[in-house]
């Protein structure tokens, strides 16, 4: 029995990491949940699995999330003491799945407590990959990741040695705008960036996807994860999703993982490594099926382009690039800036910053506060809107 903490549990990737769990009842215990705000769905979660310790980031919602536990036998915290408390409880392994930066610390924390990590935050790692590995080395803890992409990769290697490998092959589907002309993506809205054709996912990593960024960050991802210079991690526009990414050899083989998209099956991979168990989830069927590839257009979609400059870069740019697409994205979301907006607040807020060498924690963190608050300044300011 696997005891696992879910961080992010009321999110996407949390909310299918507990259907994974209730289907592996006998192999996965949750014991203990953090989440947002979403109490209500929180509470849900509480008396469908019964952890024994539960967290709300939303201090302001730690009463009602109480009257709505009234008699189950559950510690209630609240705030980042409250999920760093989950973080760092009493089991095997954590699933990282809140969204953003936020997850930063959490992840580090439950890292240095010695806990693996299933790794959903790719922001933990484009922020501050080089300490949360380090962290993992210190204390020999297994990082698997849970992103499709990663895992995908991550499956791959098991085909070869590190020396053997030539090149990683990250998939992207594309988004819902990949056949669209340039002209037309300024008239994006934000319902139509949220009709992703292949996954459900939240609003955040859709856009995301729609732009490209989900993308570029994966790229900075991979390079913590797997440990392989930038220059040999290449994207490949994927539109069908059936190949979830690909590791070339240097004797010219390629190994690709192959599934539906559907996150439960990495998630579930994630949970249960090194086993593969039984999985009540569709499965692929091959027959009739057309795969085609391309390579990404960075100039309809230059949020790619920028993602891999900024990691070139290094030092506190990729924190940079992370901390003004959030606000970029999110000022899209309330129709505040246009779909052409978002890379061009990223680009502006770049070319500003005075990158930090190798940056400690604090570092990490101011760079993303000056990032999110230059974003709105300029927004304020009328110099990159709507």
């Amino acid at each position: 029995m696997r005891k696992v903490a879910v961080l992010g549990s009321t999110g996407s990737i949390g909310r299918q990491a507990l259907e994974v769990a209730a289907a592996l009842s006998d192999e996965i215990q949750i014991t203990a949940l953090a989440a947002g705000s979403n109490v209500e769905l929180l509470a849900e979660q509480v008396r469908r699995f019964h952890p024994p310790l539960v967290a709300v980031a939303a201090k302001e919602r730690w009463r009602e999330l109480k009257e709505l536990l009234a008699g189950e036998k559950v510690t209630i915290l609240a705030g980042e003491e409250g999920v760093l408390a989950v973080a760092e409880s009493e089991g095997d392994l954590v699933l990282a799945a809140i969204v953003g930066i936020a997850g930063l610390k959490p992840t580090l924390a439950a890292v240095r407590r010695g806990k693996d990590i299933a790794l959903a935050n790719k922001e933990a790692l484009v922020t501050a990959g080089h300490l949360v590995q380090a962290e993992s080395r210190r204390r020999g803890v297994k990082i698997i990741p849970v992103d499709s992409e990663h895992s995908a990769i991550f499956q791959s290697l098991h085909a070869g040695r590190p020396a053997e490998v030539k090149r990683l092959l990250l998939t992207a589907s594309g988004g819902p705008f990949r056949t669209w002309p340039k002209e037309a993506l300024q008239h994006v809205t934000a319902e139509e960036a949220l009709q992703h054709p292949n996954w459900r996912m939240g609003a955040k990593i859709t856009v995301d996807s729609a732009t490209l960024m989900n993308k570029g960050l994966e790229v900075i991802e991979a390079r913590w994860l797997f440990d392989v210079k930038l220059e040999r991690i290449e994207v490949l526009v994927h539109p069908e999703s059936i190949v979830h990414s690909l590791v070339e050899f240097v004797d010219g083989a390629v190994v690709a993982q192959l599934g539906l998209p559907d996150m439960r099956l990495p998630i579930q991979y994630a949970l249960t490594y090194p086993r593969r168990l039984p999985a009540p989830w569709p499965r692929l069927d091959l027959i009739g099926r057309t795969l085609t590839f391309a390579a990404p257009d960075t100039d309809r979609f230059p949020c790619l382009a920028l993602a891999r400059a900024a990691a070139e870069e290094g030092g506190t740019c990729p924190t940079v690039l992370n901390g003004a697409n959030e606000v970029a994205v999110g000022e899209f979301l309330k129709g505040r800036l246009s779909f052409l907006g978002i890379p061009a607040l990223v680009e502006r807020v770049l070319v500003s910053h005075t990158p930090v060498p190798d940056p400690d924690l604090e570092a990490v963190l101011a760079a993303d506060a000056w990032a999110r608050a230059k974003a709105r300044a300029l927004i304020r300011e009328g110099v990159v809107g709507a």
